[in-house]
């Protein structure tokens, strides 16, 4: 996440700004996951609770420190994955087409919602040895019933040796249940390219 200073949008060095780009022109997915945080961290994800107004003026504050930046995107994973239905009902207005939450996926355009909670460890996931566990044998579990799996790791536990090593083997025994590695992306409807 980029964070400003002093309530100023964040301004992220030039490299870091080449990097993402970088990334996003390898293949990888840019999710909008926030816009100020720090503001909201200590009582709940900054997102869970908004009315359609203010998401809205987050939202689109957010979108345009991207804009300017070169590295706007059109999906959304609220900080902690959860988001009210203020936030839902805003994304679509400012042009996102996808939203990642707890529970799943969901096409903002289509309206159509994929059914995959999401497995992490740290941020708002527990990091005990039990939970890692449990991660590894969830993730196992959905992928042998042929679900999505859905991994997050927050980067401060994977310095640790536990929940490196749980997030690898969910990866891991996932791909072994014929689970495809991939990022969040919106296609567009075949039919509606055909015709434009």
């Amino acid at each position: 996440m980029l964070r400003g200073s002093r309530g100023l949008p964040p301004r992220p060095g030039p490299r870091t700004v080449e990097w993402l780009a970088a990334r996003r022109a390898g293949g990888d997915a840019l999710v909008l996951h926030g816009y100020d945080e720090a503001a909201t961290k200590k009582r709940r994800g900054e997102f869970a609770t908004l009315l359609a107004h203010e998401a809205n003026l987050r939202v689109t504050a957010a979108d345009r420190v991207l804009e300017h930046l070169g590295l706007r995107t059109r999906l959304f994973a609220a900080p902690g994955w959860v988001v009210s239905p203020g936030v839902v009902k805003a994304l679509p207005g400012n042009g996102f087409r996808l939203l990642a939450d707890y529970h799943g996926i969901t096409d903002l355009v289509r309206k159509t919602t994929v059914r995959a909670r999401i497995l992490g460890i740290g941020e708002s996931f527990l990091t005990e040895p039990w939970w890692c566990r449990m991660v590894v044998l969830s993730a196992e579990r959905i992928a042998r019933r042929g679900g999505v799996v859905r991994v997050a790791v927050s980067a401060r536990q994977l310095s640790k040796s536990g929940p490196r090593q749980a997030m690898l083997d969910a990866i891991d025994l996932s791909m072994m249940h014929g689970c495809t590695p991939t990022v969040y992306q919106w296609r567009p409807n075949r039919a509606v390219l055909d015709a434009a």
